[in-house]
């Protein structure tokens, strides 16, 4: 479990502005669950959701960069949310998985040539002797604006993207799970990306 509670290099949690903000968003908050929830709902909406953050420099990873920024994509802002739970003990890993986006724009499907997501991030918190998943990608604004359905968090209940929009459309599809990691596999991310998709700017 320690680990989980680690600083690293992307999920940077002993820095000065990620343990300032995290304890600012905790404040009062009863209990690890609490503070969960707190920092769940302040990721997905206070970091706007930018699918086109994408980037292949490794210091834009780091959560204390993505606060800076007030923008990521979602695995930016999976680092950004584990980040933030470890800077108050609070265990969390990041987690993986393959997705397709039966509702992608038609600017990003032609920009990476599909609708599946490879490395499709979200964060895992150890809350009441299990781990509970939680997708702070897609900021209510956003969702609002789109007609999508915003990932509620309880801190008991895993948190992910949901299969239909609210008005009935194919959504989010979940297509492979990729595993969980206590660091951000970003070399592996990055050259699996280019190997992938046909990135006009190759």
């Amino acid at each position: 479990m320690e680990i989980y509670l680690s600083s690293t290099y992307f999920i940077d949690s002993d820095s000065d502005i990620v343990r300032q903000t995290a304890n600012n968003i905790v404040k009062k908050a009863i209990d690890q669950k609490e503070k969960a929830i707190k920092l769940f709902y302040w990721t997905r909406d206070e970091i706007k959701y930018d699918a086109y953050s994408l980037s292949s420099k490794r210091r834009r990873y780091k959560a204390s960069k993505i606060i800076q920024e007030g923008k990521g994509w979602c695995v930016q802002k999976a680092v950004l949310l584990a980040a933030l739970a470890r800077a108050v003990h609070l265990p969390a890993r990041l987690h993986f998985a393959d997705i397709r986006n039966h509702q992608t724009p038609d600017k990003l499907k032609d920009m990476i040539g599909t609708d599946v997501f490879l490395y499709h991030g979200y964060t895992d918190f150890y809350l009441d002797d299990k781990w509970v998943k939680a997708t702070p990608a897609f900021n209510k604004e956003l969702c609002t604006k789109f007609g999508y359905k915003a990932v509620e968090f309880d801190g008991i209940h895993d948190a992910i993207l949901p299969n239909t929009t609210l008005s009935g459309d194919k959504y989010v599809e979940y297509l492979n799970d990729r595993g969980i990691n206590h660091e951000l596999p970003f070399k592996e991310i990055i050259r699996t990306f280019f190997e992938y998709y046909p990135f006009k700017n190759k």
